[in-house]
């Protein structure tokens, strides 16, 4: 249940503990309430209704710019990301702001598009508006930062920077054991860009499992993502030169969902049936996994979650800025979701599967 409240102009304001008071609750339930958390924080959906309309009669309005010169901080925290794409930027940024909303505080989002300078000028620009903190997603900053800092997927090891990052090697598993038990012994890997943080680590991870799994990886079946162009079309480029290079494949493993969705737009393109002759798994299971025909088996990575737990770090850092040891990386867990864009290996015989 959200609530908005808007002091009338004749009233003279209250304070928040005078309204707290006037309802026998507590300042922290009523601050929770007033931030859009009551449902977060399960309080019952009657008392956030008697708290909004309470405000709105006794004429309390936030007064948050008051609250930052008496208190001397800004309540506000820099989030800086490659770029703001629906699916992966998105469901992390939703997570951060759960978390944000429960104590009260905002946040300034800007993208560098891997550019040196831009990342450099945000951070500038970050620190002279006073953030408290700052989150990095799917960036590494190397420079020593005057605000604590937590990092999701930026695999750097930094003293005093919490990373949060995917167990890759689960990951890895999970999806090469699905094809494997579909009878799929010819894969086609799909690389990330040089430049994501991710992309080392999980092709380090498919490596390693592959070869558990004893799992022949091909070099002339590895492909990497060239072009900084969000969406599906990088997907789709590198699956047309995979395909012009005529040696034979039954599976496809994505390095993300838009690239499994390019990828599959270019097999129908050239007359291979999604899962009968080719099979694809996606990494991230963001919203276009489940829209796209036909629906794609992936990688369920907890975004929201990871951006939930980073904001948590962050602001944890924040109250206790005197505390020693952080730790130095935070670990979540994937699992595999199935659907249909594989299945076993069929007997036919395509362009991309022949012998």
């Amino acid at each position: 249940m959200s609530t908005f409240t808007v002091a009338h102009p004749t009233l003279k304001s209250i304070t928040l503990k005078e309204l707290a008071d006037s309802l026998g609750l507590s300042q922290s339930t009523v601050s929770r309430i007033l931030n859009g958390a009551g449902d977060s924080h399960r309080i019952a959906a009657e008392t956030q209704s008697r708290v909004a309309e309470a405000a709105k009669r006794l004429g309390y309005s936030a007064n948050t710019v008051a609250r930052s010169l008496r208190q001397k901080r800004s309540y506000t925290i820099g989030v800086i990301l490659p770029e703001i794409s629906e699916g992966y930027s998105t469901a992390v940024l939703s997570g951060i702001e759960d978390e944000l909303l429960k104590d009260g505080f905002f946040y300034l989002v800007v993208s560098h598009r891997h550019r040196r300078d831009l990342l450099e000028g945000y951070l500038r620009m970050m620190l002279a508006r006073a953030v408290e903190g700052i989150i990095a997603i799917d960036t590494l900053i190397e420079e020593d930062l005057p605000v604590p800092q937590v990092s999701i997927s930026g695999h750097g090891r930094r003293k005093g920077v919490t990373c949060i990052e995917l167990d890759h090697n689960e990951a890895a598993r999970q999806a090469l054991e699905h094809l494997k038990a579909q009878g799929h012994k010819r894969i086609a890997f799909i690389k990330g860009q040089s430049f994501s943080s991710d992309s080392s680590p999980r092709w380090q991870s498919i490596v390693a499992m592959a070869r558990e799994l004893s799992i022949k990886v091909d070099p002339r079946l590895v492909v990497e993502l060239e072009s900084k162009e969000p969406g599906s079309a990088p997907g789709f480029e590198i699956t047309q030169k995979l395909l012009a290079r005529q040696k034979p494949f039954t599976a496809i493993f994505a390095f993300n969902d838009v690239t499994a969705v390019g990828a599959i737009q270019a097999l129908r393109e050239a007359g291979i049936r999604v899962p009968r002759e080719v099979s694809v798994v996606g990494f991230d299971d963001v919203q276009i996994a489940t829209i796209c025909q036909p629906p794609l088996t992936t990688i369920h990575q907890p975004l929201r979650a990871m951006g939930r737990v980073a904001a948590a770090t962050l602001l944890e850092q924040i109250r206790d800025d005197q505390q020693e040891v952080r730790p130095e990386v935070l670990t979540v867990h994937p699992h595999l979701v199935v659907r249909k864009s594989t299945g076993k290996v069929s007997g036919e015989t395509t362009a991309a599967t022949k012998k």
